[in-house]
């Protein structure tokens, strides 16, 4: 606990003790942000630097023309950011919905087998995501015939138990009291649902909203094993394409990551508050 200590009457101590603790700090957020300074330098490179064997942090002058080599390199630039717009806002959706449903179900219905199927769905939480891609590809792909579709880049995520323990451990603070008043009142569970609990949990229902489209938006193996044309590429597997056997371009490869990345940046700081809601809101009791 000496480190946490006051240190009253040691100013040198304290002085000393507050120094290493701001170097420590200091090297770790350097390098947290170091791989995102070299993404967003390097694509302000000329694309001619990108096949270069050896290229330095700085680059010998800064343009916008790797951007535009990005969106001229392919035809179907453009349409794999709407691809990851479509997916990315569709399974979010998605997600809420289903995920509240599921968790006003587990937290305030009363049925046969709730804790059992609660508990093997937690189970699940620790199968790894690995385990899990051949035999959902061989049902995607061989049973339902759906490679290259929006369809096969979605059903995978439609819900998450992650989400689903969330949003249970959340609505099961809300007060039943409520529940047992809208009951009196006439109101069926679908309205209870909808018009009280819903309402009341709008903190989580941003939390969930947000991490989900982050997950999905970054989603690079899944995207890569179901689609096999260019057309219906996501963003993070198209920037596979700026890659070849002999060379990659780096510049527009991180030109692309660089715009890839914005809806990730403006999800977090205009929205810190929820992320830090969302550190802790798993954790109240249930």
């Amino acid at each position: 606990m000496a480190l946490y200590s006051s240190h009253a009457g040691k100013p040198r101590v304290k002085t000393i003790r507050n120094s290493i603790i701001f170097i420590a700090l200091l090297l770790f957020a350097l390098a947290t942000i170091f791989p995102i300074y070299f993404m967003v330098i390097s694509s302000f490179a000329d694309p001619v630097e990108a096949g270069a064997v050896n290229y330095s942090i700085l680059p010998s002058k800064f343009t916008f023309a790797s951007f535009k080599y990005f969106f001229d390199y392919s035809e179907y630039s453009y349409r794999w950011i709407l691809n990851s717009l479509i997916v990315a806002t569709t399974v979010m959706v998605s997600n809420v919905i289903f995920a509240s449903m599921a968790g006003y179900a587990f937290s305030k219905l009363r049925f046969k087998g709730r804790g059992v199927l609660f508990a093997v769905l937690l189970v699940s939480m620790m199968i790894p995501y690995q385990v899990t891609q051949v035999p959902l590809y061989i049902l995607v792909v061989n049973v339902f015939n759906l490679q290259n579709t929006y369809s096969a880049l979605i059903m995978p995520g439609i819900v998450t138990v992650y989400n689903i323990f969330l949003a249970k451990q959340f609505m099961s603070s809300i007060p039943n009291e409520i529940m047992e008043s809208a009951k009196i009142e006439g109101c069926s569970q679908f309205t209870i649902y909808w018009r009280i609990i819903l309402p009341l949990s709008k903190t989580v229902l941003a939390v969930m909203a947000i991490l989900t489209f982050m997950d999905s938006w970054n989603t690079f193996f899944w995207p890569l094993l179901v689609t096999n044309t260019m057309d219906m590429q996501t963003i993070q597997v198209g920037l596979k394409n700026f890659r070849f056997a002999n060379t990659t371009f780096i510049a527009p490869m991180m030109a692309g990551a660089t715009i890839s990345a914005l809806p990730m940046f403006i999800l977090f700081f205009s929205l810190q508050k929820y992320f830090l809601e969302g550190v802790t809101v798993g954790a109240v009791k249930g």
